[in-house]
């Protein structure tokens, strides 16, 4: 069964764009006049189904229809019809939404780097401390060699 794929279209020019993909899909199958008519026939349909959906004419929709030929008459599978439909909001809620996700990374990493700096600090700071610790520890015992020879003298 022949199949009208529109690809990507504003809902602003999707009846040309039905008319057109029809065009090329039947040449030479199909008299001019009846893909005038059938695309015309399509074209209300999804007018109306359009309405139904909210779609508005900057939205973005994507139609698939099938169809046959009978007797040099195109007649439509309205079962097999698929309407996608992108929302022009939508798209920039997602573009906002991406770009919050990205300063919000970015400050996730600057936050790391920060924290990683500090990390480094630490680390140095607690090597000082051990050491400092160690020469006490060393002068401590060495003070307490001397006391213990002098007790002995």
């Amino acid at each position: 069964m022949p199949r009208l794929l529109t690809g990507f279209v504003r809902a602003a020019g999707y009846a040309n764009k039905v008319r057109k993909v029809l065009f090329a899909i039947t040449r030479g199958k199909v008299n001019p006049e009846e893909v005038v008519r059938a695309a015309a026939e399509l074209n209300q349909y999804l007018f109306n189904k359009f309405q139904d959906m909210g779609v508005k004419k900057e939205d973005v929709v994507r139609i698939e229809a099938e169809f046959e030929i009978k007797d040099g008459k195109i007649e439509w599978n309205y079962d097999s019809l698929k309407v996608e439909v992108y929302k022009k909001e939508e798209e920039e809620k997602l573009a906002e939404a991406m770009r919050e996700v990205e300063e919000s990374e970015k400050a996730l990493e600057l936050v790391i780097e920060e924290l990683s700096k500090l990390s480094e600090k630490l680390r140095e700071l607690s090597d000082e401390i051990s050491q400092l610790v160690e020469k006490i520890k060393q002068e401590h015992t060495t003070l307490k060699l001397e006391f213990e020879k002098e007790e002995e003298s």
